[in-house]
């Protein structure tokens, strides 16, 4: 079990968070840790006046103890994944736990540079993040679908808008729920890649096939998979009415299908726009939810510098 400990240089972090959490009104503060802590040191680098202080570490069990000093401890599952990715686990989370509204602003504390080392601060507004995400909408879509498969579907989605594949942007539908129904509109666009697997294989909540399906999602298609998070068929034409749908200029075919296929059905649509990345999902024709991409990871480049040439006497 890896632990952070909270240095002089730590606490002095700490301490200018809890000041901008202060000084902005900021509803909560976050920090993101890649192991367990010193709680009580941690609690006491911070203003006793801040209410809500989260934190977020892979296992469950390198937040034990958290609760005992007033903290909200918040256990992820992401080990391995990239930084960005777990802060915007964190929030999503955050939200659907009902810890966080979704139009709150949020100072969280991460390791941005170093492994093991909390280095950087950033005020996140959830509206900019997350528009219209809500936990009371994730409840209202739990009724159809549970909860779980509409977040490892949901993290899913958002990290193909994110990272697209091999350099490229990728869009791509998810069909959850109703599963017999939606397959009454559906027929094969060409190979079915996860044809003859077992369920087990077909699993998302396996991060094998996460990865899977981030390969198989630069094809055409639809994914059409059941209320327990199996993909029963990829590569899915949809094929519904959607004259009486309404939506926001600029969507596409992609777009159209899932909001359809919702009205039609009781499953829900997921879609990722091709060209923004963003994440909509649709209910009874509807756009319930609406995410969007954190920023893209940073590309580094090489620093080049050129010290400056001796003066020379005259």
């Amino acid at each position: 079990m890896s632990v952070q400990r909270i240095t002089k240089q730590l606490s002095t972090i700490l301490t200018a968070a809890g000041s901008l959490v202060e000084q902005t009104h900021a509803d909560a503060l976050l920090v993101l840790l890649d192991g367990t802590t010193d709680w009580q040191k941690l609690r006491q680098s911070l203003p006793e006046s801040i209410q809500k202080v989260i934190v977020a570490a892979d296992r469950e069990e390198d937040l034990a103890g958290a609760s005992d000093f007033g903290l909200i401890p918040l256990p992820l599952h992401k080990e391995k994944s990239p930084l960005l990715e777990r802060l915007q686990h964190a929030l999503l989370e955050a939200v659907a736990d009902q810890i966080l509204n979704s139009n709150c602003d949020v100072i969280a504390v991460y390791g941005g540079f170093e492994f093991q080392k909390l280095d950087s601060i950033s005020l996140i507004r959830l509206d900019d993040r997350m528009r219209r995400l809500t936990s009371r909408d994730l409840q209202a879509l739990e009724s159809s679908v549970p909860l779980k498969t509409l977040k490892v579907v949901i993290d899913l989605a958002t990290q193909i808008g994110r990272e697209g594949r091999e350099g490229k942007k990728v869009g791509a539908l998810f069909i959850v729920g109703d599963t017999r129904k939606v397959l009454q509109h559906c027929k094969d666009s060409g190979f079915d890649p996860l044809k003859g697997y077992s369920r087990k294989m077909r699993n998302l909540f396996d991060p094998r096939v996460r990865e899977d399906i981030k390969e198989i999602s630069q094809m055409d298609g639809a994914f059409v998979i059941s209320a327990d998070g199996v993909i029963e068929k990829s590569r899915q034409i949809v094929e519904v009415a959607h004259a009486e749908l309404t939506l926001s200029k600029g969507l596409g075919s992609r777009h159209w299908a899932g909001a359809a296929i919702s009205q039609s059905t009781k499953a829900i649509g997921i879609v990722v726009s091709q060209s923004t990345g963003t994440v909509r999902l649709f209910q009874n024709g509807d756009t319930v939810l609406r995410i969007e991409p954190m920023d893209h990871a940073v590309k580094w480049h090489d620093f080049n510098y050129d010290p400056p040439l001796p003066e020379t006497a005259d």
